[in-house]
C-alpha cells in the first residue's frame, strides 16, 4: 500500500492579525491589517507615500507597538515583548532604513562592525564577518573610507552590508532604491535576490515598479493604511502556497 507524502507547512516566520496603528495626533497609519509571511519568502509592499509601509516594518522591528491586534515574529508577539527581549527578537533582524543612518564620524568597517559590537561578538569573529560582508556587496576595498565619500549606491551598498553582518533570518528593507539610477538599483536588487537564494526572508517597501516588474514574489499592497482587497484575499493563503506564489498586483 502506498501512502502519500505529509505536506509540509511552511514555517510563519512574520503574522499580523488585525493590526492596527493610530499616533498620538489622531493619524491612523495602519487599520485592520491580516497577512502571514513564509520563511523564505520575498516579499515586496507597495503603496502610495504614507500608505503605511514604513510604519509596518518598524511593528516587525518592534520600533513601534500596535494599538491593537497581534504582530508575532519568530514566535514573539511584539505587543507583549518586554524591553529587555527586544535585542534578542532584532538579532534575528537586518533593517535597511530610507536615510541610511549612517555614521559619517567613523570609517566604512566601523559602521559595518557596530551591531556585532552590540551583540558582544568575538573581534575575531567580527573582522571576519565584517569583510565577509563587504565584499558580498563589493565594498571590501572601501573598509578604510568614511562613509561620506561613497557615492549613493555605494552607501545604500554599505546599509546592506551592515544589516546582514549577523546573518539575520528576515531581511527588512525600506525603499532601499528609492533614490538610486537603474543600474544602481539592479545592483542592489540583485544582492536581494542571493540572499533569497540561501533562505533568507526578505520584506521590501518599494514603489518602484520596475522593481515589481522584474522580480516575482508576492506583492501586499497598502492604501489609506489597508491592505488592498486583492492583496487581503491573499494575504494569508498565500504563505501556505509557495509552490504558487505569482504576483498578487
Amino acid at each position: 500500500m502506498i501512502h502519500a507524502a505529509p505536506i509540509i507547512q511552511p514555517t510563519k516566520v512574520i503574522h499580523f492579525s488585525q493590526v492596527s496603528k493610530r499616533y498620538p495626533n489622531g493619524y491612523e497609519a495602519l487599520k485592520n491589517v491580516s497577512f502571514e509571511i513564509a520563511e523564505g519568502e520575498m516579499i515586496f509592499l507597495t503603496g502610495h507615500s504614507g500608505a503605511g509601509k514604513s510604519t509596518l516594518l518598524k511593528l516587525i522591528a518592534a520600533i513601534e507597538r500596535p494599538n491593537s491586534g497581534s504582530v508575532v515574529v519568530k514566535g514573539q508577539n511584539i505587543a507583549t515583548l518586554k524591553a529587555g527581549a527586544i535585542p534578542f527578537l532584532r538579532r534575528n533582524l537586518g533593517l535597511i532604513f530610507q536615510d541610511h543612518k549612517l555614521l559619517f564620524d567613523r570609517s566604512v568597517f566601523d559602521n559595518v562592525i557596530l551591531p556585532l559590537q552590540i551583540c558582544g561578538f568575538e573581534h575575531r569573529e567580527s573582522t571576519k564577518r565584517v569583510r565577509a560582508a563587504l565584499d558580498k556587496v563589493g565594498l571590501l576595498k572601501r573598509e578604510k573610507s568614511n562613509p561620506i565619500t561613497l557615492s549613493g549606491g555605494e552607501q545604500q551598498r554599505l546599509c546592506i552590508a551592515r544589516a546582514i553582518v549577523n546573518r539575520p533570518a528576515i531581511l527588512l528593507a525600506d525603499e532601499p532604491t528609492g533614490n538610486l539610477d537603474s543600474d544602481y538599483a539592479n545592483e542592489i536588487l540583485s544582492i536581494f535576490k542571493s540572499f533569497n537564494q540561501v533562505g533568507v526572508t526578505l520584506l521590501i517597501a518599494t514603489h518602484d515598479e520596475n522593481v515589481l516588474q522584474q522580480f516575482s514574489g508576492r506583492t501586499l499592497a497598502l492604501v489609506h493604511g489597508s491592505l488592498t482587497p486583492e492583496s487581503a484575499a491573499q494575504a494569508i493563503t498565500g504563505a501556505s502556497n509557495l509552490g504558487n506564489l505569482g504576483k498578487l498586483r
